[in-house]
């Protein structure tokens, strides 16, 4: 919902917490997450006016603080890109947000709308983006809740490694027959992929592909055979995309050069469709969006542990408070993982793919899973802060969480653990410290 009737001067639309605005080297508005944005040209043009000031000084704005609120500038060439934002986010985040909204218009357009621009430093470029709005309203969605927004990777749906290659060979076989790239997803999660020799498909146009599909409600009713950009790919030619949904949330993308080869591709699908009905590659796929993903709680603890030992009874104690009520703040206790464990993501540096377990108790409600999300993104800016870093290992607590990031060659891990731990280790500090010794001087 863009609440269209709203504009600069409307209290409700002062009082968002995150704008997002795009708009061409000529003041001309071309999105606005909220509003209307031709109601919005005169604030497009002071937009524009900020950003020619600074650059007719000789330099370059990139951000300007004004009492809690953030302005990032981002300059491609003609086309600019702001965000206003109150939520306190890194600005590496928010500026890393701008670059996919721009990379999703090039998805769209390609980089070759830059030369309309030479021949026409005035060129109105919202007819070629007419019904794209919901796209960009749905990639800004996902900078609140998907982790691939930051981590730079992709995830994939859980399931038997048998079944993962009966819908891999298939798509081996047709990538090999002229398709440049063979993806199988269900909603975000790639259930398999393979591309022509020596292409290579980044993550970041993954994400991008996925979400110009998984917005686009004409994609669902029918076939389709679009001309896409992929801008890691090659940010200034067309490939063209055959779409079809073979179930409810799971589709099937064949990628091509070749913009005469709809009907050879239409032929690759009911090949790989009638493999992945004889293998029962899609009844599989609904059974895992059914059982969903990791689950802290059924990572297993050490059997070993005695039923006196301080990590059996913190475990026991955890599960008691697990049994009772929700707590007078709406924080419901919930039993977790071992040693505390809550929530954690891993990423593997090799593969460019990660793997987040599932929320559960405490973290059930969405400003809970937003919290856990925020604060995750901000400690993976930290951790990749060039000016400061890059770290291998932090850790960070609040009111909410114990966090730890633990990055290396091999691998990004984040971990959540609930809070509580530390007065648990309080109650038996006699049992894990020595009080009665005397401090050491180093």
């Amino acid at each position: 919902m863009r609440y269209k009737n709203e504009d600069e001067t409307a209290i409700s639309w002062r009082k968002r917490k995150k704008h997002f605005f795009i708009l061409s080297n000529s003041g001309k508005p071309i999105y606005s997450r909220y509003g209307d944005e031709h109601k919005l040209a005169g604030f497009s043009a002071t937009l524009q006016a900020i950003v020619s000031f600074v650059e007719n000084g000789g330099d370059c704005i990139k951000l300007v603080r004004a009492g809690n609120h953030q302005i990032i500038f981002l300059v491609k060439g003609p086309i600019y890109l702001v965000c206003i934002s109150c939520t306190e986010e890194p600005f590496q985040a928010l500026k890393g947000q701008l670059e996919l909204l721009y990379d999703q218009m090039l998805l769209i357009l390609t980089k070759s709308i830059d030369k309309c621009f030479e021949k026409n430093s005035k060129f109105d470029m919202t007819p070629l983006l007419g019904g794209t709005d919901v796209v960009f309203s749905s990639l800004i969605h996902a900078f609140s809740w998907n982790p691939a927004t930051y981590l730079h990777a992709y995830t994939c749906l859980p399931l038997r490694h048998s079944t993962r290659q009966a819908a891999g060979a298939i798509l081996q076989d047709i990538a090999d027959s002229g398709v440049l790239f063979a993806i199988l997803m269900c909603r975000y999660k790639v259930i398999s992929l393979f591309g022509a020799q020596k292409a290579v498909l980044h993550p970041d146009d993954m994400l991008l592909l996925s979400n110009f599909v998984l917005s686009s409600e004409s994609f669902r009713t029918s076939e389709s055979f679009s001309p896409i950009c992929l801008p890691q790919f090659n940010p200034m030619a067309f490939l063209y995309a055959y779409v079809q949904y073979l179930e409810v949330d799971t589709y099937l993308m064949l990628l091509t050069t070749d913009s005469d080869s709809f009907f050879h591709l239409k032929e690759c699908r009911i090949r790989i469709e009638n493999v992945l009905v004889k293998s029962n590659v899609l009844s599989e796929v609904q059974r895992s969006m059914l059982d969903g993903g990791l689950r802290v709680e059924d990572l297993p603890g050490d059997p070993t542990l005695p039923s006196d030992s301080v990590s059996f009874r913190l475990r026991r104690d955890k599960s008691l408070q697990g049994a009772g009520s929700s707590t007078g703040t709406g924080r419901n206790n919930g039993v977790g993982g071992p040693a505390g464990l809550l929530h954690f993501m891993y990423r593997s540096n090799y593969l460019d793919q990660y793997v987040a377990s599932e929320f559960s108790p405490p973290i059930n409600s969405r400003n809970a899973q937003k919290r856990l999300f925020r604060a995750y993104q901000k400690l993976h800016t930290s951790m990749h802060d060039k000016d400061v870093g890059p770290h291998k290992m932090q850790y960070r607590k609040d009111e909410n969480y114990v966090l730890l990031c633990w990055i290396t060659q091999e691998f990004e891990l984040y971990a959540a653990f609930d809070p509580l731990a530390e007065k648990w280790l309080r109650d038996v500090e006699n049992e894990i410290f020595l009080l009665e010794a005397s401090p050491l001087s180093w």
